[in-house]
């Protein structure tokens, strides 16, 4: 906090770094990215910025309870140094200053507590470690953001490493559409009573920092430099680096994305699209949701049983520039969405005229009351057999067919085109109840549709693949041949 006029002494001074995130004028920032950054220190000082005002109300959010104790007793290290009159209530967990004003402390353990906040107001909003929480529990908690009286700045922080059931999103929202630093904006259009429409804009920004910004970290102990290098590669270019391609939790670690390999097929599974031959299968493959967004993916099936994802339908609302809103559905019925399949495959060059074989989730064909979904589907002339559903089993198919081979070729392509399966996939993090399985609580539905394709086409794993080609690097007798060499050269370089 800076010095005020009456010469009251300091209690805390930002770090460069620091100061950077908190000068943002953005409505929405997040900041970090990496372990050691002091992002807990900046954030719990952010929301005293207002406690002079007294009807300001302030919300620190983490996803449990127990995780918050780390961030109240920072709190009650330099809340009293401010203001020498504040208390803290234990169990309502809410800061009380000598203006008035309020600083609460809250989780948000499981989706439905979000409605624990229903008609509450708070001036500031933070979330630390974004990334465990699920999109839908921030945008319902942003919707809180509002004034508690005139002339308070309504704005949202947060903080975030890489990892976690919010990752996808998060990446997507803040570190993916531009550079850090740089400022993003939304507009949104507002439609009021008497018809007039207003343009309104929100923006929002990334603030980067590492422990390499933390001096004060470094200085007390110079060693948790050394014990962050040393962790297992994922986790060290996530928490040293702040590496958002490579995270601990992530399920498929196999997946890569190189468009310098695009057009050769060698290390990367997302490729240029291609005419397919007519000489090779397609078949389609179907996750239900209404609320939840569904998805349709076409896979062409060459003479090797490789698969190319070629097309997708993905019903996923998107807000008012065209970008997806994570896990939220379109609400179109299953006659809608078979329409929607039929035009794309009257449409689409690649599947114009093709005998097509679909397969979906076998709870398509339950009914409740009347007709299936399977069954409404049907009369709109697309038609489904039962998949497998296995969970775990699929789950090793995808597995077997994103491991390289020993030349860098993986058995399932990915079409530049299907963005919402590079956007989501990769992204997917481990169950915390069922440890071996995907966590439903993410965006799984194009795997869950990919699951049911592999399951119909299963594979064997490749002779000697361990889905980092980076194992292959060691080979002085050259039995892998150069095209691996240097893409395992390559990926050592960064």
């Amino acid at each position: 906090m800076a010095e005020c006029k009456t010469a009251r002494p300091v209690v805390w001074r930002p770090q460069p770094r620091q100061a950077l995130f908190m000068a943002r004028p953005e409505d929405e920032a997040l900041y970090g990215g990496a372990a050691g950054g002091g992002k807990s220190d900046a954030l719990v000082l952010e929301a005293l910025r207002q406690i002079h005002v007294p009807y300001y109300k302030g919300l620190i959010l983490r996803k449990t309870y127990p995780q918050l104790s780390e961030l109240v007793e920072k709190s009650l290290r330099y809340y009293p140094l401010v203001d020498r009159r504040a208390t803290y209530n234990a169990t309502g967990h809410v800061w009380r200053f000598s203006s008035g004003a309020k600083i609460c402390f809250g989780s948000l353990p499981h989706p439905k507590d979000k409605f624990n906040y229903q008609g509450q107001s708070y001036d500031f909003i933070a979330f630390d470690e974004l990334t465990q929480f699920t999109f839908e529990e921030y945008i319902y908690l942003f919707s809180r953001n509002r004034p508690n009286g005139p002339g308070t700045r309504c704005y949202v922080r947060a903080t975030a490493n890489p990892g976690g059931i919010g990752h996808g999103w998060v990446k997507e929202r803040f570190i993916t559409p531009v550079p850090p630093m740089k400022t993003m904006w939304d507009e949104v259009k507002v439609t009021f009573p008497d018809g007039r429409e207003e343009v309104r804009r929100r923006s929002r920004i990334f603030v980067p920092s590492t422990v390499f910004d933390n001096r004060i970290l470094l200085r007390n102990d110079p060693d948790y430099l050394t014990r962050l290098a040393s962790l297992p590669d994922a986790e060290r270019k996530a928490l040293l680096y702040g590496d958002w391609d490579s995270f601990s939790g992530q399920v498929f670690a196999e997946w890569r994305n190189d468009p310098d390999h695009y057009g050769d097929r060698v290390g990367t599974h997302v490729i240029s699209p291609f005419r397919i031959p007519p000489s090779w299968s397609v078949i389609r493959g179907f996750d239900w949701g209404y609320t939840r967004p569904f998805s349709v993916g076409w896979y062409a099936v060459d003479h090797d049983g490789r698969l190319y994802r070629i097309r997708e339908l993905y019903g996923c609302r998107a807000d008012g520039n065209g970008q997806p809103l994570p896990n939220v559905g379109i609400c179109k019925n299953a006659e809608e969405i078979a329409r929607m399949i039929r035009r794309v495959e009257s449409e689409d060059p690649n599947l114009m005229g093709r005998r097509i074989r679909g397969v979906a989730d076998p709870a398509i064909y339950q009914r409740n009351g009347g007709a299936s979904i399977g069954e409404l589907m049907e009369r709109e002339g697309v038609f489904w057999d039962k998949a497998d559903n296995t969970r775990l089993a699929g789950k090793a198919q995808l597995h077997n067919r994103l491991a390289f081979d020993r030349q860098g070729i993986p058995m399932l392509y990915v079409f530049s085109t299907c963005k919402h399966f590079i956007r989501t996939v990769p992204a997917l993090v481990y169950s915390q109840v069922d440890v071996e399985d995907v966590d439903t609580e993410g965006e799984d539905h194009i795997y869950d549709e990919c699951r049911y394709v592999c399951m119909e086409n299963p594979c064997a794993a490749p002779l000697g693949a361990g889905g980092d080609l980076r194992a292959f690097e060691n080979d002085p007798l050259n039995l892998y041949g150069d095209t691996l060499a240097s893409y395992a050269g390559r990926m050592r370089r960064g």
